[in-house]
C-alpha cells in the first residue's frame, strides 16, 4: 500500500509504518494547501494527514479518479477533513482519541495556572529586568482553591481538566454538554445551558470538538455572561472562539485573562492579542510530548494496518 505521510512523525512512527507499507513523507512542516491535497489523493492509497491539511470539500472536488482509500488522521480532531466530502468519493477517515486526552488536560492546567497567577506576565517582567523586588501586592492573581471550574463539553478531556481541577484544587465543577453526562467523573453539575456555565464559573474551559455544531460557540453573548473576574482557557480549536469577541472582552476588562493554546486562524496569532498582558498564549503543545505523540502516530499506523487487511479501522470517525 502506497502511503503518504503529509508531516514528519516521531522515527518510532516512521519505522513503523515504512516497515509496512511504501511510504512517502513531506519534509515541508506547513500544512498541505487544496492542490497539494488533491494531487495527494489522486496519487496514494491512504495518507496520514495532520492539524491543518486541507481535505476540505473542495478538495474533493478538485480532485480527479481518487485512488485513496482511507485518511488516517494525526490526531482526535478531524475538523480539517470534510469526512461527508470524504465519504461521498468512497474514502474513509480515522482519527487518534484516548491518546490525547492526559496531555490535553495538562495544557489546559498549564494555562489555568499561568494565567490565574499571572505567570507569563512575571516572567515577562524578569526577562526585561523590570522586576524591583517582592512585596505584599505585587502582581495579585486569583487562587484556585475553592473556585468554581466550567467545562465546555464534558468528553475524554473535560472529564480529565474537571478531575485534575476538582482533586487537585479543591475546585467545585459545573459543565455544559449537549447531551446529558452520565458519570462525570467527580462531583458535578450539569447545567441546562451555556451561558449558565459562563455566569457560573470563576474559570472556564472549552473542551469541545471543533465542528459546524461548535463554530464560534464561545461569542460575544457568551462571554459577556461571565463575570468579570473570571479567567477563559480554550484548548480546543480556535474557531471554536470568536476571537474578535475574545479580544474586545480582554482589552475591555469585561473578564479578567485569557490562557489560550489555538488560535482561530492559526498560525497567525492577531497583534492585538500579543499586546495584552492579560493573556497566556501558547503555540498549539497540547499533545507536544514525545511519548504522546508517539501514542498518536501508532495508532494512525494501527488504522492503516487494519484497512491494509480488510478491516475496519479501530477508530473510524
Amino acid at each position: 500500500m502506497q502511503v503518504l505521510m503529509t508531516r514528519k512523525l516521531p522515527r518510532r512512527v516512521i519505522d513503523a509504518a515504512r516497515s509496512r507499507f511504501t511510504l512517502a513523507v513531506r519534509d515541508d512542516t506547513t500544512p498541505m494547501m487544496v492542490e497539494e491535497a488533491a494531487a495527494a489523493l489522486e496519487t496514494y492509497d491512504a495518507i496520514l494527514p495532520t492539524l491543518g491539511d486541507a481535505f476540505g470539500a473542495e478538495t474533493f472536488d478538485k480532485a480527479g479518479e481518487i485512488r485513496t482509500r482511507l485518511l488516517a488522521n494525526f490526531g482526535v480532531g478531524y475538523n480539517h477533513i470534510d469526512v461527508a466530502a470524504a465519504r461521498a468519493r468512497g474514502v474513509a477517515v480515522s482519527n487518534t482519541p484516548g491518546a490525547v486526552t492526559d496531555a490535553t488536560a495538562d495544557i489546559a492546567l498549564t494555562l489555568i495556572l499561568m494565567t490565574c497567577r499571572r505567570a507569563g506576565e512575571g516572567e515577562r517582567m524578569v526577562r526585561a529586568g523590570q522586576w524591583q523586588g517582592w512585596h505584599p501586592t505585587q502582581m495579585l492573581g486569583m487562587h484556585l482553591g475553592g473556585k468554581t471550574l466550567g467545562v465546555i463539553g464534558m468528553g475524554r478531556i473535560g472529564k480529565a481538566i474537571a478531575a485534575r481541577c476538582h482533586n487537585g484544587f479543591g475546585m467545585k465543577v459545573v459543565f455544559y454538554n449537549r447531551s446529558a453526562v452520565a458519570d462525570p467523573g467527580v462531583p458535578a453539575q450539569q447545567l441546562d445551558t451555556l451561558d449558565a456555565v459562563m455566569s457560573a464559573a470563576d474559570v472556564v474551559v472549552a473542551a469541545v470538538p471543533a465542528n459546524p455544531q461548535t463554530h464560534h460557540l464561545i461569542d460575544a453573548a457568551a462571554l459577556s455572561a461571565m463575570k468579570p473576574t473570571a479567567y477563559f482557557v480554550n484548548i480546543a480549536r480556535g474557531d471554536v472562539v470568536e476571537e474578535e469577541a475574545l479580544i474586545a472582552a480582554l482589552e475591555k476588562r469585561r473578564i479578567a485573562g485569557a490562557g489560550l493554546d489555538v488560535y482561530e486562524f492559526e498560525p497567525k496569532v492577531p497583534p492585538a492579542l500579543i499586546a495584552l498582558e492579560n493573556v497566556t498564549l501558547l503555540p498549539h503543545l497540547g499533545t507536544a510530548a514525545l511519548e504522546v505523540r508517539e501514542a498518536m502516530g501508532m495508532m494512525a499506523v494501527d488504522n492503516l494496518i487494519a484497512f491494509d487487511e480488510g478491516r475496519a479501522p479501530p477508530n473510524q470517525v
